[in-house]
């Protein structure tokens, strides 16, 4: 048992403590982490941080300028993703914006028994939102290249859904559904559509501006209500830093609770969190404002560059395979012994998983090709060695 301490240790001895227990770590900067959809933060973003980290957003009463700049950066957000006027907040991530969207269309549904259509591929964050909501959730099959089969969706629309969900850049695999079919089901069945971008919403904006064929997934169809997208992902801002972004403000009303003590007097909030950091909130806005979009197009270049190469040099292994062609900058490869080679890689201090049945390698900002050699060269030992 760790026992609360009598007497404080010295701030010296803290850290060295810290430094030796963190060891363990796995970071960034090492280029040893390959199996990561975040990244080590942009030097701005960290300057932001350590500035403003006692800005509280769940009292905007206290810090108004935070508040404004908060909403702004929710309307850039919904301006990247073709929204005139968008509604939402900068959250925790990913899993707290999906179970904000469900909330959201339980609310305005208002139906006794929920249910909502989602693909095979969606992320855990949906069997939260569904015990949390007591929403149940109906599962897609896929289409032999990994996108939802729409034909499936369709054929489990019931006077019960809610909602449907979307997923723009599967976990697994970085795959994009056919967002336009599902936006033209959604507004054929009067059902709101939800896309999960928490990956690709930072990506495939860019990636379009690059050339890359890659469907639409965003406001621009009329079916999609709700977006999920992750600034601390390919955003670059350290965690935690989410997105949710609504078409209306019906949705936001739907989730509002009144937080009446607050020292902005007649306070609502629509999100999971009470205070939550408005650092996070102002190095999203910071970003956006210095990148903008050719800077994170240059980002998304060369990430989605290195997938290309490093999915060409998987097809030149023996013993391995690719899942998929990479729709994103993210390659999923097997291998006839999995388990095995998942060891022997960790065991050589790469930061991967094979749980799904296959390795996943995203290539964040903080990966270079320089990583790439060096993990293939220990891969294509180990392949020679089982």
């Amino acid at each position: 048992m760790t026992a609360f301490p009598r007497k404080g240790m010295s701030e010296e001895k803290v850290l060295d403590e810290l430094e030796k227990r963190l060891s363990e770590d796995l970071t960034f900067d090492s280029g040893k982490i390959l199996g990561s959809m975040c990244t080590y933060p942009h030097p701005l973003a960290q300057k932001i941080i350590s500035l403003y980290m006692d800005r509280n957003l769940g009292d905007p009463g206290l810090h108004v300028g935070s508040r404004k700049i908060e909403e702004e950066a929710v309307q850039m957000l919904g301006n990247l993703l073709h929204l005139n006027k968008a509604y939402g907040n900068i959250v925790s991530g990913g899993t707290e914006a999906n179970i904000l969207a469900v909330r959201a269309f339980r609310n305005i549904a208002d139906i006794e028994n929920p249910e909502l259509i989602l693909p095979e591929s969606a992320h855990f964050s949906f069997l939260k939102a569904s015990e949390m909501l007591k929403v149940k959730l109906v599962w897609a099959e896929l289409n032999k290249d990994y996108s939802v089969n729409v034909r499936d969706i369709e054929s489990k629309i019931t006077d019960n859904t809610i909602g449907i969900v979307g997923i723009a850049g599967t976990t697994g695999l970085g795959v994009v559904d056919d967002i336009p079919a599902l936006s033209d089901l959604a507004q054929d069945y009067g059902i709101p559509l939800h896309v999960d971008a928490a990956f690709g919403g930072f990506v495939i904006p860019f990636a379009k501006a690059l050339g890359y064929d890659l469907p639409d997934f965003d406001f621009k169809l009329k079916g999609v209500q709700s977006v999920t997208i992750d600034p601390h992902k390919m955003g670059m801002v350290p965690i935690p830093a989410g997105g949710i972004i609504f078409r209306k403000k019906r949705f936001i009303d739907a989730i509002s609770i009144p937080a009446p003590y607050l020292a902005g007097g007649k306070v609502f909030q629509a999100t999971i969190t009470g205070t939550r950091p408005g650092a996070n909130a102002l190095a999203v806005w910071a970003l956006l404002k210095h990148l903008g979009f050719e800077g994170y197009k240059r980002i998304v270049k060369e990430a989605m560059e290195l997938s290309r190469w490093f999915a060409g040099q998987i097809r030149t292994l023996e013993g391995a395979y690719l899942i998929r062609d990479p729709m994103l900058n993210i390659v999923s490869f097997g291998t006839k012994e999995l388990e095995k080679v998942e060891k022997e890689l960790k065991r050589r201090g790469w930061g991967i998983s094979a749980h799904r049945g296959y390795i996943r390698i995203v290539m964040m900002p903080h990966v270079k090709k320089e990583h790439l050699e060096e993990f293939l060269k220990d891969l294509k030992e180990i392949l020679g060695s089982i």
